[in-house]
C-alpha cells in the first residue's frame, strides 16, 4: 500500500492543473452565411490544406420553413460566399452529422 500516497499526489496535481487551466478559444471565427432561404455555419478548420467546413442551420425543426434544397449545392454556395474561394468539389465530403468539408481554390 506504499502507492496510494503516490497516487493521491497525481491527482491533486491532475486536478490543481484544471483548476488553473485557461478556457480554450477557437482560433478561427464562424461566419454565418445566407443561402437559398437556409443559415450556413462557415468554420475554417485546416491551414493547409486549407479546409473549410459547412454547417447548415437545422431551424429547429421546423415544418413550415422554406423547401427543401439540395445541400451539396447549398455547401458549395456557402463555403463560396463565405470565404470567397472556389471550394475544389472533389475533395469534398459530408460526415455523418450533416457537415460539409471541402478544400478551397483562391486563385
Amino acid at each position: 500500500m506504499k502507492l496510494r500516497p503516490a497516487l493521491l499526489a497525481v491527482a491533486a496535481l491532475a486536478s490543481s492543473a484544471a483548476l488553473f487551466a485557461s478556457p480554450i478559444s477557437a482560433k478561427e471565427e464562424t461566419k454565418s452565411v445566407f443561402v437559398m432561404s437556409r443559415t450556413w455555419a462557415v468554420t475554417q478548420v485546416s491551414d493547409a490544406p486549407v479546409v473549410y467546413r459547412a454547417t447548415r442551420d437545422n431551424n429547429n425543426l421546423n415544418p413550415f420553413g422554406p423547401p427543401p434544397r439540395l445541400r451539396t449545392v447549398q455547401a458549395i454556395a456557402a463555403i463560396l460566399q463565405a470565404t470567397g474561394c472556389k471550394p475544389i468539389v472533389a475533395s469534398m465530403y459530408q460526415n455523418i452529422s450533416g457537415q460539409f468539408f471541402s478544400q478551397v481554390s483562391c486563385n
